[in-house]
Formats: C-alpha cells, structure tokens, sequence
C-alpha cells in the first residue's frame, strides 16, 4: 500500500491543476482548480467561490469525482489519476498549505475547501502499457 500511495503521491506533486466533477439533480458540471497536495493525510486542498455553480453542487452533495493528466502524444509516457470522493469546506488551519503552494491567491482571501478522496487510481504508461496503480482509504493494490 505504501509503494501505491507513494507513486500516487509523487505523480499529484508534479502537478497542480485538477478537474473536479460534481452533480446535482442528476445534472453534472466539471471545473479545473489549483490544488496542493497533503501527502501524509491524502487532502487536496483547493479555493473556490461558493457562489459557484460547481461549489453549490457540493453544498448539496458532497461527493466528488477528478482528474489529474499529464499531457502527452506519446503513448508511452501516459500518466494520469483519477479519484472519487468528498469535499467540504477546509478548517482556517489548512490555510497555510494552501497559500504556500499559491501565495498569491491571500489577497484574494477565498474560501478553501478539502477534498478527501476515498478511492485515486492511478495509470501510468510508463510502467508498462495501461498500468494501473489503485488506493482506496480502507485497501490498496497493484
């Protein structure tokens, strides 16, 4: 398990922009969202208007579904995750993780929210073609 979340890990670090989906009343809506990344915890955290139409979803259903890719032509470096889980606005501590990666983003002052992911697969190419590293919060496998 900790070989999986290991990789996973690494792969989210390199990156900093995901694709969330959320639903409501059976009708989805996806964003792209800057991200950081709490390894020890498995936490995304991300900032958002609650006014949005993606943020209003999650105040009625919390549960999420993303994406994380490396873009590429070449079918042998294909990486990407993809998760599911669910999301709720972050306590003020996690601030700081937040406006360290984005330091920026502080004068804004927006409202940071916390994805917890129950379930992140992993492809990954370059271990062999449609290599798939999988992790759930209860079990992990290769």
């Amino acid at each position: 398990m900790a070989d999986v979340l290991s990789k996973i890990g690494l792969f989210i670090s390199a990156h900093h922009v995901m694709t969330l989906a959320t639903s409501r009343d059976n009708i989805p809506q996806s964003c792209n969202l800057f991200y950081t990344y709490l390894r020890e915890e498995q936490l995304f955290i991300v900032a958002s208007d609650p006014k949005t139409e993606h943020m209003q979803n999650i105040l009625i259903n919390p549960n999420i579904a993303g994406s994380i890719v490396l873009e590429t032509k070449a079918v042998g470096k294909i990486e990407g995750l993809q998760f599911k889980g669910t999301m709720r606005e972050a306590d003020k501590s996690l601030g700081k993780y937040y406006f360290e990666a984005f330091p920026y983003a502080r004068v804004m002052a927006p409202t940071l929210w916390v994805i917890t992911p129950q379930t992140m697969k992993l492809t990954d190419n370059r271990l062999g073609f449609g290599k798939k590293l999988n992790w759930s919060r209860d079990v992990a496998s290769e």
